[in-house]
């Protein structure tokens, strides 16, 4: 037998889909078209979250740009502009690698503290706590702040200063020189505004327990028990760290991001923000892990001169003493952990020194200054 319609629509209303076919019989005669439900609603959502923190990214930044007024390229605004970006990008960035710096400070002074960077963390999380992995997190923060705001503000002036001094064609064959002229200049100066801090941070984190409990009155001590040269006796092997590791990091960052716009088709004024502010990181962690190479035996020197340089002795004295007790291999103590820390660091600093640029209005640095050759 059978079964005849009748039964057949009786049993479907029953069925576990059952009214799938009366409703869709049912939308055909009526003539309504039934709404599609999302399957995935929460990517919606997600969606509606991104459109809006974009809005609201691009109303502020178009406040902002407002504010300032229009920006004239190599005028005192934008030199401002800059270095307040400079100030964002060190101070923060610095002050967020906090425990990497204190373990690499720690095992530079004393190789055999720790067996390994997971151990050191251990070995402080469990002794001193949450607060005690952030030791000299505040004299990181106000003197990498005013660091990287002589750096790249200074940076952006001397490149400008030197290229006029030269003339634009030779400043355009030259400009490896210029960018290395540029950035050295600028961190003379950036360390200066540094060292006092640098000091003070050092030694508050290889004290255990720390003898220095806040940033000023460190400073008030130093200067109370040694004079003002206390907080500059790690100055010399400061711009020894510093000036090769910033000459570096401009020099190579402008020339890597120059070399990925040509491998790339089109001009970089083709790209949209986020795709430049990428290319920014990338160049920043490939200058980054130049820069730590560099700059490491000076960094080593730095933590030990600053950690045990006696009362009176003269620089030079000190630097053979030190050397003498850990030799040339000893200044490379801690170079991988500050290989993924400065390289880190430089990406992320590049990337937010950028990102404020777009924010206010500007080009983001290096790679459009050249037209790519026709093949």
């Amino acid at each position: 037998m059978i079964p005849t319609d009748s039964i057949v629509k009786l049993l479907a209303t029953h069925h576990p889909l059952g009214g799938l076919g009366s409703q869709q019989s049912h939308t055909e005669q009526s003539g309504n078209i039934t709404q599609r439900r999302e399957p995935f609603p929460a990517w919606s959502v997600v969606d509606e979250v991104k459109k809006t923190a974009v809005h609201e990214y691009e109303t502020a930044s178009q406040t902002a740009q407002n504010k300032a007024g229009k920006i004239e390229l190599w005028s005192p605004k934008y030199y401002a502009a800059c270095t307040f970006g400079g100030l964002l990008a060190c101070g923060l960035t610095h002050t967020a690698v906090t425990p990497l710096d204190l373990i690499k400070c720690r095992r530079q002074v004393d190789p055999k503290l720790y067996k390994s960077n997971v151990q050191a963390y251990t070995k402080i999380r469990t002794a001193e706590g949450m607060r005690g992995v952030f030791t000299g997190w505040r004299p990181t923060f106000f003197g990498y702040s005013a660091q990287g705001a002589f750096k790249y503000g200074g940076y952006e002036y001397f490149k400008k200063f030197y290229s006029d001094l030269v003339g634009q064609e030779r400043a355009t064959k030259y400009k490896t020189s210029l960018y290395l002229v540029a950035s050295a200049s600028a961190e003379l100066i950036a360390d200066v505004a540094l060292c006092p801090f640098e000091s003070v941070k050092v030694r508050m984190q290889t004290t255990i327990p720390p003898d220095i409990k806040g940033t000023f009155s460190g400073i008030s001590g130093v200067v109370a028990k040694e004079g003002v040269a206390g907080l500059y006796k790690g100055l010399y092997p400061l711009w020894g760290r510093q000036i090769p590791y910033t000459m570096m990091k401009f020099a190579s960052f402008e020339t890597i991001v120059e070399m990925i716009y040509r491998s790339l088709p089109g001009h970089k004024s083709d790209y949209n923000k986020g795709a430049q502010t990428a290319v920014a990181f990338s160049a920043g962690y490939l200058a980054g892990i130049l820069c730590a190479v560099v700059s490491h035996p000076a960094d080593v020197m730095v933590s030990k001169l600053n950690a045990n340089r006696q009362a009176g002795e003269a620089f030079g004295a000190a630097m053979s003493r030190i050397y003498g007790d850990i030799g040339f291999r000893g200044l490379w103590n801690g170079l991988p952990v500050r290989i993924v820390m400065i390289g880190t660091l430089t990406g992320l600093q590049w990337m937010i020194y950028d990102s404020f640029k777009i924010f206010m209005g500007l080009p983001t640095t290096g790679g459009g200054g050249e037209q790519k050759k026709v093949q």
